[in-house]
Order: structure tokens, then C-alpha cells, then sequence
């Protein structure tokens, strides 16, 4: 995703084409203490079912999918590897294959994510209590549900800019929470906006994978995006949207949201921009 430029320690490591194999990190403990509240990607440089390989992995464990590293892999993948702009390419995760593709007017990459699966729908009071949160702040309209595009999060949806600003994790309670959930990360989002010009302001929250808030989370965003046209958020089946992020952690983050619900089979797409704004070499 695009970050302010003042914003560049939260900018991923994108140019770890340093490994053969990917086992290095499930021993090395020194290099896992380098990832501080961020995602470390590796990526290899041949094809492989006419994709490229990609493993992510948090300060605590390996994750099946992330939304903004892949977007800065295709970046990397086209320019450092093909060495030009391509239509499309394709990434290997463990959650699946994820088409990437570019959209040179408006310079947006854009990931296809996987069909989402909606799982549970939990109880607002239990939710209210993690988020330390007046249960009135809830949008009751719609469901606070699990729902999942590679990763699972549970969305729940908040009336106002003032609750999203409000939310205050209970450590205790989110971990009682999340014995019983698939999904592990929690992402708020209120139809008022810090910018006029966008049509969300979202928040996201994984102390589960050593993140306790996360300024631009493409994999949520992603499932936000089903969930708005599941439910006719909009009162659409059709979506396109701007989304604001991580304003209250003062790294502003702008995603990109588009998803087509036709006769129940949803559509998803994400997107962003990415600045290439370092490069160098880690010698091991």
C-alpha cells in the first residue's frame, strides 16, 4: 500500500532475494527479533506453476497470506527479475495462487484474493469488551462475523469515526476471544473518515501474530470487501472504494477496494501503490 514518505520504518523488507531456501528462519531466533511488528517475506526468483513462490511470516510465526507484502513482491518481482512492467503475474502462497496486475494510468497494483468463506458470527458483547467499547458504538445492523479471503479476521462494524478512535485493546479478553475464533486478527471499520475523499476509516489488530495494530492490512481489507457486498453495505452489489488506515497510529495508509457479488459468488479484489524508497544486501 502507499505510505507517507516520513513513514519509512514501516515500510516492509522487500529485497531479501538473499536465500535458497526458506528454512533459515525456523531456527534463526536472532533474525526473528529483527521483525519488529512487521511482515518478512521471502521470494524465489523462478517460476513454479507458472507462479513465483512467496512465504511470509510475522514476528511470532508463518501467516498463509498478506494483503500489502504482495503487492510489494509483484513490484519487486517485475522490476528486479522481468525487468519490465507485465500485465499480470502470479504468486504461490500457502493459501493459494494470487494473481497480481498493474494498472499503468492510475500506477495501482492490484491482487485478486481468494472467495471468501464467512464463518461464525460472535456475540457484540463479547466483541464490545475486547475493544473496550460501549456496546452502543456497534452498528447492530450488520453481523460481527468471521470471514476469510487467505487469512481470517473478524469484522466488526462501528458507527462513527469517534468509536473507531475509541477502540482500546483488553489484551486478556482478545485472547480469551480468540481460543475459540479460526480467525486471530480484529478489524473495525466506520463509515466516517478522517479525508472527505475516502469512503472508510478502518483499524486492525493482531497481538496474536506480535502486531497490535497494523497500518495498512491488505488480506482484511480484502475481506472487509466481501463482507460490504455480502451484505449490501452500500445497499450495492458492487463495490469500489477508497480506505483509509492507520491514521490513529499516525501512519497514514490508503488501500484500494473493489468486489462484485453476482448471485452469491463474490469477487475481490485489493489495491495500492508502492514507492520503491531502499535497496541493499544482508550478508549472513
Amino acid at each position: 500500500m502507499f505510505f507517507h514518505k516520513e513513514n519509512i520504518q514501516e515500510i516492509n523488507l522487500l529485497f531479501l532475494r538473499m536465500l535458497k531456501s526458506f528454512q533459515i528462519l525456523k531456527c534463526n531466533k536472532s533474525l526473528r527479533r529483527l521483525i519488529i511488528q512487521r511482515l518478512l517475506l521471502f521470494y524465489q526468483t523462478q517460476k513454479k506453476n507458472n507462479g513465483y513462490d512467496v512465504r511470509i511470516f510475522t514476528p511470532n510465526e508463518e501467516i498463509p497470506f498478506a494483503g500489502h507484502p504482495t503487492l510489494g513482491t509483484a513490484y519487486i518481482i517485475q522490476n528486479e527479475i522481468i525487468g519490465e512492467l507485465t500485465e499480470k503475474l502470479i504468486l504461490n502462497f500457502k493459501a493459494g495462487q494470487i494473481p497480481v496486475s498493474f494498472d499503468k494510468p492510475e500506477r495501482i497494483f492490484w491482487m485478486e484474493q481468494n472467495r471468501p468463506a464467512f464463518g461464525r458470527i460472535l456475540d457484540a458483547n463479547k466483541v464490545s469488551a475486547v475493544l473496550n467499547l460501549d456496546k452502543e458504538y456497534i452498528d447492530n445492523r450488520f453481523p460481527i462475523q468471521e470471514v476469510s479471503t487467505g487469512l481470517p479476521v473478524i469484522i466488526v462494524p462501528l458507527k462513527s469515526l469517534e468509536a473507531n478512535k475509541k477502540v482500546r485493546m483488553n489484551k486478556e479478553k482478545y485472547y480469551e476471544l480468540i481460543e475459540h475464533t479460526d480467525a486471530k486478527a480484529i478489524m473495525v471499520f466506520s463509515p466516517e473518515t478522517y479525508n472527505v475523499d475516502n469512503h472508510l476509516n478502518v483499524r486492525d489488530f493482531a497481538d496474536y501474530f506480535g502486531i497490535p495494530e497494523d497500518a495498512a492490512t491488505g488480506s482484511s481489507n480484502g475481506c472487509l470487501a466481501s463482507y460490504l457486498v455480502k451484505y449490501r453495505y452500500f445497499d450495492k452489489s458492487k463495490i469500489n472504494l477508497r480506505v483509509e488506515q492507520g491514521y490513529e497510529m499516525n501512519r497514514r495508509s490508503l488501500l484500494f477496494l473493489k468486489a462484485n457479488d453476482e448471485n452469491g459468488e463474490i469477487t475481490v479484489f485489493v489495491g495500492g501503490k508502492v514507492e520503491k524508497i531502499a535497496q541493499g544486501e544482508w550478508l549472513l
